[in-house]
């Protein structure tokens, strides 16, 4: 198949190139439209007990979502202030699809006790069509910020997506102007040349547009987070150029040898052939290890799994056709690699290969501890959907919590957890569910149902809240009462994930299983991977939950959250377990080569390092100074989205790669490629495998 792509590549790259041009322009034409309809409502689960509630109480409650504004800075009893608002009032309840605006002058707890702020909650009729909700909205909007006072600011709602989906492609526009110069300046260095620094940018820039138009497609039949945005772009850059760099690197091993044009379109053919392999393989365990987020019902996890598979096929098959189709028109005036001895290439990647394998109990007795210890923290791990407080301070809805929580008690504002009585409960079983907080508020629905919201003591999200939903549950015993809000899906959610967690992780460990398998023949390499990695990956996860969790790290997690967002732990967890596979499929490949040449087991540990450990080094720095770029944002979930990978690759990329793979590579000596008689017949018919090259007389330097 990648010989079959990298000819039609190399026999007509113009038709490619314009191929891909016009996938280029569709993307960053027609893709771009998903800013315009994201959503921040992530816990959502078909099926739990929280959904259905709020679809059974969409059915019947004739209210629909709602926007809230503040008005704060002078003394809301300020004559003019107060004519102000109540014009205000006035005229939005003329509105069209306007349900209710209470007087906040005359509605208890809208007016702050200092007397300098007040909340006006507008409420629009349920049932309103997307348009005629966002005129109403809009309309609302306009007149509230006529209102003449040092702060107004207005949130919630639809308006809360929209607010989220312009600072998401700010911030995704910010991250691409700082990420892709100080990348084409790493890759000069690398190269040495432009023209083959800026080739990893075109791919990059292939990677993004499928991000978009990814997230475009998957919008139009499911909710796109506004995490989605970043996440994807930030990983189809990341990779793009991560695999790109691959194919570059071998090109110009390849290009050594060539001095007619027949002979550079052999060394595309001879680079597609080998590391497209490799391309073909890290593409798919990455692809593999996001299929675990399909075993999970939430539509966040699942179309984020699918639109971050989407992004890395787009990038693996750039790679191997418009990558080869530039190498043939262009590739010519690249300058192929400088020739060094075997002994100086590589050295240093030498000599730790050497040392770990000399010392491999020393190596396993110091790493191993220290990376556990690194991961102690993930033990007191917690979860939450989290507040304003997670997003940029200059975002509407932060400015809303901030003047509302400088004005109003604690908990002013928090949803409340939201209870169904539908016909046929008890009275009794009503009344103790009523008194489990003091003031609850009720009222009565079309068709015999009642709605009580109770309102919970501190965060919509903490232990009262949540456990004030366990205790509803409790209390219904076998009555009709639904429990749901904001509260009551983040409890569903967690049970969601502690259910469905283990049936993921098998799923992904068993697909990255056999792929490794197939890559190397061996049984115990991909059982000797997965540890490894599972070490790194919650070495860098406990950073981040010592970080934003704890507290620690000001310039990072402030003075702490109490939990990580929902969306941090699965999201790092698939990503960075199918990035650490890139790099060990970078390693193993050049293993291979040297073992199906030499025989030497010992010495293939070492020549796939001296001749791997550049190009890893480099995709690993390359891809933290994209992850880094991303963290500028201030959104919270993409700080420990992007910090989590950040160290999850670097860690990974240098401390095990570098380390404890040839350590472990050692202590297995020559069981490390071994396999039962019938595995190893399936797999020398089945398995792929990259082409042993020829042992060059001198070896080269990237």
């Amino acid at each position: 198949m990648l010989s079959t792509l990298a000819r039609a590549a190399t026999r007509r790259p113009l038709t490619v190139i314009g191929l891909w041009t016009a996938f280029l322009l569709l993307g960053f034409g027609l893709g771009t439209g998903v800013f315009a309809d994201l959503s921040d409502d992530v816990p959502d689960v078909p099926g739990t007990e929280s959904d259905m509630a709020d679809d059974y109480l969409s059915g019947v409650d004739p209210t629909g979502e709602s926007v809230t504004a503040v008005v704060a800075g002078e003394p809301v009893s300020d004559a003019a202030l107060r004519a102000q608002v109540e014009r205000t009032v006035a005229e939005i309840r003329r509105i069209a699809g306007v349900a209710q605006v209470p007087d906040p002058y005359t509605t208890p707890g809208l007016t702050a006790r200092d007397g300098r702020a007040l909340v006006l909650p507008v409420t629009f009729e349920g049932g309103l069509s997307d348009e005629a909700e966002e005129e109403a909205t809009d309309s609302a909007v306009e007149t509230i910020k006529r209102i003449d006072a040092p702060d107004v600011h207005v949130s919630g709602g639809e308006l809360l997506g929209r607010q989220l989906g312009e600072r998401a492609q700010e911030d995704v526009k910010n991250a691409e102007l700082i990420s892709l110069p100080v990348v084409l300046a790493l890759l000069l260095v690398v190269f040495g040349g432009l023209r083959a620094a800026a080739l990893p940018l075109v791919i990059a820039v292939s990677g993004i547009a499928g991000a978009f138009l990814g997230l475009f497609a998957f919008s139009q039949v499911t909710d796109i987070s506004v995490y989605a945005i970043q996440v994807t772009t930030m990983l189809g850059l990341g990779l793009a150029i991560d695999y790109a760099l691959l194919m570059l690197v071998r090109f110009r091993e390849e290009r050594r040898h060539t001095e007619s044009t027949e002979d550079l379109v052999e060394a595309v053919h001879r680079t597609v052939d080998a590391a497209g392999r490799t391309v073909l393989f890290s593409g798919l365990t990455v692809a593999v290890s996001l299929t675990g987020l399909l075993v999970f019902p939430s539509v966040f996890l699942r179309s984020m799994g699918l639109a971050v598979a989407a992004v890395v096929v787009v990038d693996m098959l750039a790679a191997v056709t418009l990558l080869p189709a530039l190498l043939t028109k262009f590739g010519g005036r690249i300058r192929p690699s400088k020739a060094r001895s075997q002994d100086e290439e590589g050295r240093v990647f030498a000599r730790l290969a050497r040392f770990a394998q000399r010392r491999r109990i020393a190596v396993l007795a110091t790493v191993v501890p220290a990376l556990l210890l690194l991961a102690l923290p993930v033990t007191g791990m917690r979860i939450a959907i989290g507040d304003a407080r997670q997003l940029p301070s200059s975002t509407e809805a932060w400015q809303l919590f901030d003047t509302v929580d400088a004005h109003f008690p604690k908990g002013t504002g928090v949803s409340p957890v939201i209870v169904v009585l539908k016909p046929g409960t008890d009275s009794a079983t009503g009344d103790r569910i009523r008194a489990l907080v003091p003031n609850s508020e009720s009222r009565e629905l079309p068709g015999g149902n009642t709605v009580v919201e109770l309102q919970p003591p501190g965060s919509v999200d903490g232990k009262a809240a949540t456990g004030l939903v366990e205790q509803v549950r409790d209390v219904r015993g076998d009555e009709p009462v639904e429990v749901t809000g904001v509260a009551a899906r983040l409890v569903d959610f967690r049970a969601m994930l502690a259910d469905r967690a283990p049936w993921a992780a098998l799923t992904v460990l068993a697909g990255i299983f056999v792929l490794l398998f197939a890559f190397t023949g061996s049984v115990l390499i991909p059982l000797r991977t997965i540890a490894t990695t599972l070490l790194s990956l919650g070495a860098a996860l406990g950073v981040v939950v010592w970080v934003f969790q704890d507290g620690h790290g000001a310039g990072l997690g402030g003075e702490g959250l109490g939990a990580l967002s929902l969306t941090a732990p699965p999201l790092i967890v698939s990503i960075a377990f199918g990035l650490a596979m890139d790099y060990e499929l970078f390693i193993l490949a050049r293993m291979r080569e040297s073992r199906q040449r030499t025989g030497d087991d010992h010495e293939a540990v070492v020549t796939g390092l001296r001749r791997s450990g550049r190009v890893v080094t480099c995709a690993a720095l390359l891809l933290a100074v994209v992850f880094g770029a991303f963290m500028t944002g201030g959104f919270s979930p993409i700080l420990q989205i992007g910090l989590g990978l950040t160290l999850a690759v670097l860690i990974d990329a240098t401390v095990v790669r570098m380390l404890l793979v040839p350590a472990t590579m050692a202590l297995l000596g020559r069981y490390a490629w071994w396999a039962p008689g019938p595995l190893r017949r399936v797999h020398d018919r089945f398995g792929l495998r990259e082409t042993a090259a020829a042992e060059p007389s001198v070896t080269t330097k990237v």
